[in-house]
């Protein structure tokens, strides 16, 4: 499992999020309710989609530990905010990227395989900021040839 190492710039979003768990996992919902309404932002930056999730301080991917998970797109302002979404910015951080190849039925694995095997031996730890995946031109929603870019925050141990 190969991971590239940047560095994230300060970015702003504009999209919708929820609260849940990965036992009453919503993204379908959270991703039903934002794409019909995405052209709405008048201030996109590319027409890249970002699928982020901010965990709360010790977070421990347990079932039924509760975070957040936003759909959004990165732009250049906040001057227009369509009503009924929200603000995010990420500030500028340390990330590990992989490139994930596939539909969704072996991601978890994926995931577990970063935070399990790639991780612990990657001379990083876990960093604080919010973790996310860039949904660019090559991502199809459940497809065996999607491709995703996946962001891991880290910092220096």
């Amino acid at each position: 499992m190969n991971a590239v190492i940047k560095t994230f710039p300060a970015t702003q979003f504009i999209g919708q999020n929820l609260s849940f768990t990965f036992a009453n996992y919503r993204a379908f919902e959270l991703w039903s309710g934002f794409m019909p309404r995405r052209k709405e932002i008048q201030n996109a930056v590319g027409s890249d989609l970002y699928n982020i999730q901010i965990n709360p301080t010790g977070f421990s991917f347990g079932i039924n530990e509760t975070f957040v998970k936003w759909a959004a797109v990165s732009v250049s302002n906040f001057d227009f905010i369509p009503v009924g979404m929200e603000t995010l910015l990420i500030p500028e951080g340390l990330y590990a990227i992989f490139n994930y190849i596939g539909d969704q039925s072996n991601v978890a694995a994926f995931f577990k395989a970063i935070y399990t095997e790639w991780l612990p031996g990657s001379g990083y730890e876990l960093g604080t900021h919010p973790q996310f995946e860039i949904l660019g031109e090559k991502y199809k929603n459940n497809d065996p040839n999607s491709e995703e870019e996946i962001w891991i925050p880290i910092q220096n141990k």
